[in-house]
């Protein structure tokens, strides 16, 4: 099962907070005034590199597992739904006409639902998913394992 959850290093900043940044994703950089809101930070980062990847076609890197002193952050669940989506035409080298063709739909619709800025109804993706040989999975985890994060 692929996961969009990736690695953050915080460094703390000279003015105090932190800086963060993610060796998977090198376009994400951001800060915060504290742990909270640096994780929050890079959450909303994330979001915005995911959206550059798909807008542009790249492919997602493979999470590197976090070393010590990094923590596991994910884009907000709309995204990682999409994010799955667009890897799933990926992995099937499938087009955003053909997956149009394919829903019996025009292709600005698949378009939207690869947009993470425009709301898109879960339901809908995860179909768009299933058609491509898939299944898009919600999970839960307890976030006490994951040392609060």
């Amino acid at each position: 099962m692929e996961r969009f959850e990736y690695a953050v290093h915080l460094e703390p900043a000279p003015e105090g907070g932190f800086v963060v940044t993610c060796r998977d994703l090198p376009a994400l950089t951001t800060q915060g005034e504290d742990l909270d809101h640096a994780l929050s930070e890079a959450s909303d980062a994330m979001d915005e590199v995911f959206a550059l990847y798909m807008s542009d076609g790249i492919a997602f890197p493979a999470p590197t597992r976090a070393r010590r002193r990094e923590h596991l952050v994910s884009p907000p669940p709309e995204t990682v739904a999409k994010a799955a989506l667009h890897a799933a035409m990926q992995s099937a080298s499938v087009s955003k006409v053909q997956l149009a063709r394919r829903l019996g739909v025009d292709e600005k619709e698949v378009r939207r639902l690869l947009d993470p800025h425009h709301a898109s109804k879960l339901p809908r993706i995860a179909e768009a998913v299933q058609l491509l040989g898939r299944r898009l999975v919600i999970g839960l985890e307890d976030m006490a394992l994951r040392g609060g994060r």
